[in-house]
Order: structure tokens, then sequence, then C-alpha cells
């Protein structure tokens, strides 16, 4: 065989191996995607309402085999667990710690009053209390466990935002110059939160709070009314929630995402679902998830991110679902966006349960991944003897650089 032969035939054998790399890079992503539904402890229904930041542990509530609502801890290997109450029948899980081991939410006492709980691995349930009055409810916490926030009952029975720590108990955050707060989600490190507050007026406006600034009114869209944030990115830097788009009460609310620079970004609405609510963001504030519905009360769970806009998971994610199933709503992201959790209704069962979606990298990133391997295997390739007066082929990667690879 006569080297240009051999330098022909070895440059051919490159790039078939150069091209099982690239389908081995692209594919494994668009097979990847998975759907589970969690089931149920028992009873009739469940649902999720946060997942840790890898994606590893879910929390929510789901129904036991006595018809009572019980807060649960779910991982893949140990599958549901049934986090107790605090002396009554009910129980919800509504926020997890990064590592697992820390689960706040509500739960029923003795008395049949509904506190803000935290529960530890190891240590069980503690009741927070609340700030003079009857109920308290915990609903977002910062990674690490040790500062939450939600609302509780103040001596003259109105509901307050708080914030909790360990050292500090359960603190009034105030309201806009109303009497009501109450507060849905926090950042990372647990220094910004976020919520809504009545202001002097009795409406009511999306808030973020720090220490540093207070209270400030994230205000709502131009002409909108009541707004609401839902929750925080890991730095603080983004909002989102849900504000209506006219000042009536019977004007839809639709989703938005704030920053300091933007203020109250619409996110828009699905066709034929005119109401839209945002329910969490990833870390990096790009990935926004909530649920769509319509007059009839029929809901779909929705993901906005800027590459997309807003999106009908059941659409997007239709290969994943048997006939007759629905992803109702998604309540929340794992920090990366690639976990989504919430609920739904499963056809196999006839129940509506809590489930996890995961949706894998999205294709563009996984191509630039895979574009990335073929610059530097084609590199590679171009070493190899080449005949004189022959142009290898494919020296470069036109198809890369037609997708902004």
């Amino acid at each position: 065989m006569t080297h240009e032969r051999r330098a022909h035939d070895g440059q051919h054998w490159g790039y078939r191996v150069l091209a099982v790399w690239a389908g081995l890079l692209v594919f494994p992503g668009m097979f990847g995607q998975n759907l589970t539904w969690l089931g149920t402890l028992g009873g009739a229904w469940s649902y999720a309402y946060d997942i840790s930041p890898d994606g590893r542990v879910i929390v929510g509530v789901a129904q036991n085999d006595r018809l009572a609502p019980r807060a649960f801890r779910w991982t893949r290997e140990s599958g549901m667990q049934d986090l107790g109450t605090l002396g009554g029948n009910g129980s919800e899980g509504r926020a997890v710690s990064a590592d697992g081991s820390v689960v706040i939410g509500i739960a029923e006492d003795a008395s049949g009053r509904w506190r803000a709980f935290r529960w530890v691995m190891g240590g069980g349930m503690t009741d927070l209390g609340t700030l003079s009055g009857e109920w308290s409810a915990a609903l977002a916490m910062s990674r690490d466990g040790a500062t939450l926030v939600g609302w509780a009952d103040n001596s003259e029975g109105n509901i307050r935002a708080f914030r909790w720590t360990r050292g500090t108990g359960m603190q009034d955050l105030g309201t806009l110059g109303g009497q009501l707060s109450a507060a849905y989600g926090i950042s990372a490190d647990g220094s910004v939160v976020a919520g809504w507050a009545h202001d002097a007026e009795g409406r009511r406006r999306a808030f973020r709070w720090t220490a540093h600034e207070g209270m400030q009114s994230l205000g709502t869209f131009p002409n909108g009314g009541n707004s609401s944030a839902m929750a925080v990115s890991a730095d603080g830097s983004v909002i989102v929630g849900a504000a209506r788009i006219g000042p009536e009460r019977t004007d839809p609310p639709h989703a938005f995402r704030w920053t300091a620079h933007a203020g109250l970004q619409d996110l828009g609405a699905l066709n034929d679902y005119p109401m839209s609510h945002a329910f969490d963001v990833s870390d990096n504030g790009w990935v926004i998830v909530g649920y769509a519905q319509n007059a009839a009360e029929e809901y779909r769970a929705i993901r906005w991110t800027p590459q997309h806009g807003l999106e009908n998971l059941n659409e997007r994610y239709a290969a994943l679902l048997t006939d007759g199933s629905i992803l109702w709503t998604a309540r929340a992201v794992s920090a990366d966006g690639r976990y989504i959790v919430g609920r739904g209704y499963n056809a196999q069962t006839g129940r509506f349960e809590a489930y996890l979606l995961d949706t894998v990298p999205e294709p563009t990133s996984l191509s630039i991944l895979a574009c990335t391997m073929l610059g530097l295997m084609a590199s590679r390739l171009r070493t190899i003897p080449q005949a004189k007066g022959k142009r290898s082929p494919g020296t470069g990667t036109p198809a890369c650089r037609e997708h902004a690879c």
C-alpha cells in the first residue's frame, strides 16, 4: 500500500471516529429525557413543591392511606418518606436544603393549629411558633437550611412575612404600609427575601427585602393590578412571580421576571391559557417555571427561557407522556434548570401525582459541546500526512460555523 493510500485510509478512518463521537455527544441528550411519577403515601394524590439544587431530593405533600395530607421527602433510592406532623393529622413539605437534610413547611399540632415547622434528618420536626398569633407557615429556605421565610399570624390576627434563624427566632418583616404580607422566596445565602405585601391603599404588591434596605415594592405592570413575588435567584438579582395585566380583579395575571435594571418583564401567556404564574427560577435567573390557566380552571405546566420564550411542557415533552397524562403545574426547578417538579395527572394510575421531569441539557448546549470536540479532533486529523497536490476534505468545521459554534 502506498504512502498516499495509507494517509487517505487513515484520514477516512479518523473521520468515521469523529462522526461517531459527534453522535455520542448529541444523541444521549435527545434520548435521556425522563418523566418519573412519584406516587403517593397510600392515598389518591400528591404534589411536589421543591427540589434540591442537585435534583436528588424532592419534598411536597401526599395523601396517606387514612386520607390525610402528609409532608414527604423523596429520593430515587428510598422513595417517598412520610415526615409526620406536630401532633395533628396533616402536614406539607414546602422547601428542602441543598444537602437534603432539612425540610420546612406547615404541619398541624395537637390543637388543630397549622404551624411552621423545621424537620432535620435524625432530629424530627420542630414547631417554629408564630408572631404571637395562632397560625404560621414556612415556605422557603436558604441553601444551608439555617434561614427560613414564610408568614405568621400576629397578635391582631393579620398574617405577616417573617424571616427566621435559630439565633433571632421569627422576625416580622413588616408591610408596605398596609396590614398584611407574606414571604415566599429567598436567595441562596438568605440575605434577599421576596413575597407580597399590602400598601397603604390595601393593594397587593410584590416586594424585595434585605436587612440593609428593608422592604421595597417591585410595583406592577404599566396600568396593572396586584402583584406577588414567588422566588429569588441564587444571588438575589432576579425575582419571579405574577402580576395582573390590568387594574381589575377580572384582569388575568401574567408571570413576570424582575431585575433592578429592567423592572417587571411580562413573560406572556399561552394560547387558550390567558393566565400565567411563575413559581421558581434557576440559579442564573434564566429558567423560570410555573403554570398557565384558562377560564375553565385547566392548568398546564410552563417553562420560560430567553431562547424559547414561554413553553407548554406538555407539548415540549409530549413523547414522555402516556395518553391522557397532563403536567398541570411546574412548581420548582433545580439549580441548573435541568430538573423540574410539580403536579400532574397520571393517566396510568388515574391520580393527580407529584412528578420529576428530567429535561437533560438543552440540545443547543450539547451541540456546542459536540462542535468543540469536532474542532479539536479535526485539528488532530490535519496532522495525518497528505498526498502532495491534494487538499484534505473537511479541514474546517463549516457546519459549526453555520450554527455559531
